[in-house]
């Protein structure tokens, strides 16, 4: 054989000047259906795809961003850290080094982020978990922070809004965990009292001890399309009931059609939405035009 045909497979001199790179995070693809998103297009669309309107899981920082006024938000509590009353260690690893993990990697000293802020000029006080911190469990420090900023958003004249999202209580505290489900509920009280509106964003996952509490005794009760809410998981349930739940069963449509949630509401709207719930609520005017996903729409 002829030398010419044995050559190497080498990329011949000057290959990397043919034609201009593609920068990383130019494309983002979509979960659900696949499609190749242009970053900037799915950015300016809220992470929702435009394709098939699914809503990307958001970051604690980013879903404030998106909802308040810029520059508006001032960070509650933002030194509260887990302790460790149990000294829990498993699987070899104790408690403290998961938390020192969850803080590195999320940013955050909790998984709830509070503060004060502002929708449209409309005053508020936020609850915004971060499920990228121990999937936003709820332990003894998350109730605390959420404890103090719906008593301080009653002392502030304030509605109270909270974007909901959990895998459930913190089994690392135990019992110190499940102490939140009742804190949160009395919590809350402050704000009946003052008649300020409690709203709810049931963003996905909504699972566990949160949707057993905070999350479902609110005044108005908002959910994310297609977001996952319940107590214990489908196959936890068909495990243990050895029965196969219907077609959507935790899906905020499925929760919508049985009365457990009030509303639908995509998250580019959800900034209009809020500020005109509260607006409503306090006897305050407002001209936004409602656009929500009603009972009768989701059935259709």
């Amino acid at each position: 054989m002829r030398p010419r045909f044995r050559r190497r497979n080498v990329a011949s001199k000057g290959t990397e000047s043919l034609g201009p790179s593609i920068p990383d995070g130019l494309w983002s693809k979509c979960p659900r259906c696949r499609e190749l998103i242009y970053t900037r297009e799915f950015e300016r669309n809220h992470y929702v795809c435009p394709r098939c309107g699914y809503h990307a899981r958001l970051t604690a920082r980013q879903r404030i961003a998106l909802t308040v006024d810029p520059e508006s938000f001032v960070e509650w509590d933002a030194g509260l850290s887990p302790a460790d009353p149990l000294r829990f260690v498993a699987l070899g690893e104790p408690y403290p080094r998961k938390v020192a993990e969850a803080q590195e990697r999320s940013g955050e000293r909790e998984a709830l982020v509070t503060g004060a802020a502002t929708i449209l000029g409309v005053p508020v006080g936020l609850a915004v978990a971060e499920f990228g911190f121990l999937g936003a469990s709820m332990g003894s420090v998350f109730g605390e922070k959420f404890a103090r900023a719906a008593e301080r958003a009653a002392a502030e004249d304030r509605a109270f809004i909270v974007f909901a999202s959990s895998g459930g209580a913190r089994m690392h505290e135990g019992v110190f965990s499940l102490f939140q489900l009742p804190k949160t509920i009395v919590a809350v009280e402050s704000l009946s009292e003052r008649r300020l509106p409690f709203i709810t964003v049931l963003v996905d996952p909504c699972y566990g001890g949160v949707t057993a509490s905070f999350a479902t005794v609110a005044d108005l009760i908002l959910a994310e399309p297609g977001a996952m809410i319940g107590f214990a998981g489908p196959r936890v349930i068909e495990q243990v009931t050895r029965q196969k739940l219907p077609a959507g069963f935790q899906s905020a449509e499925f929760l919508l059609q049985h009365g457990m949630i009030d509303a639908i509401v995509p998250r580019p709207r959800l900034r209009e939405e809020l500020a005109h719930y509260i607006r409503l609520l306090t006897n305050q005017r407002s001209t936004s035009p409602v656009s929500f996903v009603t009972r009768q729409e989701s059935d259709r």
